[in-house]
């Protein structure tokens, strides 16, 4: 289906990731879009680097990891020092996911994946264009942005996100607070070669009284290196901020990691003060933030990127939804109630972390050097800690977006869908039976209901017994509150003595979701479960549930049966 011409599109300012992320989503779902950016190249050089594992699950579900598998430098191990002496290890294998690492990537990269990936969809980056003047009302947004000629175009849009970085034009223009403080000190970024006695898929984070350094592998002998500064540097004479240099970086790693670790060919350095702060509501009227206009944190635990990609994917949806599918307004407030906890515990616990590695006395440094070597070494802790820092455990089990029906085992309502390997018994599109992966069946685009069934006998719709009967009842409901934005799939356990796919890695459908049978799967296009029950005795729950947040206004249901 080619994009909905006759809809107003939706601006995105800033082509960072978050803004690349927003416009993959929204293209993906049919909507236009104008994509803006007042830079008139992208950047050379980048602060972000690491890719967590949900982010990785994502792009899978977008069909784009693949050039991120292979650019990319997979870090398997997390390691913390405190004075030289090794305090923690955090191995990600154990993971739940066919991404157990942290893959590091240049950001540059990362938006040169996302624009050539956008460009297959139809939408390219308007570079060089600069957002001036912007209004919003109940019919939509107004802006007049500065063309690279010079020329001032007035541009009516539906809604507007604000991914336009720390320094927000939009933000301004709103008056938005933008609650917190500025840290007391800056931090060195540089990339350099290393030589170090430790395999290149781990990284390290070392603290001690002299502050913190990490170091992080890039591959090919190449890391980025890391350090704080215990004041924000003073400018030079000019106004100009110095430039850190290869002495520096050597003096820092021979006072803070107690290693033999020798570098050189430093291609790029920088300094850059950090902030902690965040705008208080995600959404004003027409206008929603996300990314660096929304939260600027700490670089601590590689979150603040994948935080926004994973927003843009959040809202992306929604908006498409009400915007062309006619679903209430207060779908879009959602945005705020799902992701505001989540980027306000970002913020505490990269603050945390901060302080934490940074204490050179007292209850912090006691804590980093006696107690969390304890806690780390128990499983359920550190299974905890994988999760958290792989992002794997987002969840929005609160959500007024949720149902939630007790099952004999699988994901909550509200967690993400995990993967799985099963048998196909019937899809949408005349795909025929076979074996399969759930992240390849679904469409970011649509919902999917996924009806976990025994076997092809009892379920399949092409069979008249009384059970498949009541199931295709159920299936039929669903699909018209729906109508061409849902993908239903008929699944089941493989077979006994029966292979999954050559080369593929995934759990079984039961070790995934449990062995209720029959059971249903509503997976929202973000890739997170909306509802879960069992078909025939929670269909009316489910109907009622889904007409009030996605069905168009002015929906009237058919009586199911």
């Amino acid at each position: 289906m080619a994009v909905a011409s006759s809809l107003a599109p939706v601006l995105i300012v800033g082509a960072g990731p978050t803004g690349l992320a927003a416009a993959m989503s929204l293209a993906r779902a049919h909507i236009p879009v104008r994509l803006i950016d007042r830079t008139p190249q992208p950047g050379r050089h980048s602060r972000a680097i690491g890719i967590q594992a949900r982010t990785l699950e994502l792009f899978e579900q977008h069909r784009i990891v693949e050039p991120f598998l292979e650019l990319g430098h997979r870090a398997h191990v997390a390691n913390l020092y405190s004075n030289g002496q090794r305090r923690a290890r955090l191995d990600f294998d154990p993971l739940f996911t066919r991404y157990p690492y942290l893959i590091f990537i240049d950001q540059t990269v990362t938006e040169r994946i996302l624009t050539e990936h956008l460009a297959t969809l139809g939408v390219e980056i308007e570079r060089g264009s600069e957002l001036l003047e912007y209004t919003q009302g109940s019919a939509g947004a107004s802006a007049e942005v500065r063309r690279p000629d010079g020329r001032i175009e007035s541009l009516r849009c539906a809604y507007v996100i604000a991914a336009d970085g720390a320094h927000s034009t939009i933000r301004h223009r709103l008056d938005m607070k933008f609650d917190g403080e500025t840290m007391a000190q800056s931090f060195l970024l540089a990339d350099l070669s290393a030589s170090t006695p430790w395999p290149d898929d781990e990284f390290h984070v070392f603290a001690s009284g002299d502050g913190l350094a990490a170091l992080f592998p890039l591959g090919h002998g190449r890391y980025r290196l890391i350090a704080d500064h215990k004041a924000m540097l003073p400018a030079a004479p000019d106004g100009a901020i110095p430039v850190p240099t290869l002495e520096e970086c050597r003096e820092i790693i021979m006072q803070r990691m107690h290693h033999p670790v020798s570098v050189s060919d430093m291609t790029w350095a920088s300094y850059f003060g950090v902030n902690s702060r965040m705008v208080r509501q995600l959404r004003v009227e027409r206008t929603f933030f996300a990314g660096d206009a929304a939260h600027v944190h700490s670089p601590a635990g590689a979150q603040g990127m994948n935080t926004g990609i994973q927003e843009a994917f959040n809202l992306g949806w929604k908006i498409a939804r009400v915007h062309a599918r006619g679903a209430p307004e207060r779908l879009l407030d959602t945005y705020h109630a799902e992701r505001y906890p989540i980027e306000r515990l970002v913020l505490q616990q990269t603050s945390f972390m901060t302080q934490l590695v940074e204490a050179d006395h007292g209850p912090l440094k006691l804590l980093r050097e006696r107690v969390m070597p304890v806690l780390v070494a128990l499983g359920p802790l550190r299974d905890a800690a994988r999760q958290a820092v792989s992002e794997l455990s987002i969840q929005y089990r609160r959500s007024p977006l949720t149902l939630e029906r007790v099952l004999d085992g699988g994901p909550r309502a509200g967690e993400r869908a995990p993967d799985a390997f099963v048998r196909v018994v019937d899809g949408p599109l005349g795909k025929a039976p076979g074996k399969g992966r759930m992240f390849d069946l679904h469409d970011p685009a649509c919902f999917s209901l996924f009806l976990l069934v025994e076997d092809d006998a009892d379920a399949a719709p092409k069979h008249g017994a009384d059970a498949a009967a009541a199931l295709n009842r159920f299936v039929e409901a669903v699909e018209r509150l729906f109508p061409q934005a849902l993908r239903v799939w008929w699944i089941a356990d493989l077979a006994n003595g029966e292979t999954p796919l050559a080369g593929e890695g995934a759990p079984s459908l039961s070790e995934s979701y449990g062995r209720t049978r029959p059971a249903f799967y509503l997976v929202r296009p973000d890739g997170y479960i909306g509802a879960r029950g069992r078909p025939v005795s929670d269909l009316n729950a489910l109907l009622r549930h889904c007409e009030t947040w996605y069905a168009a206004t002015g929906y009237a249901p058919a009586p199911p049966g």
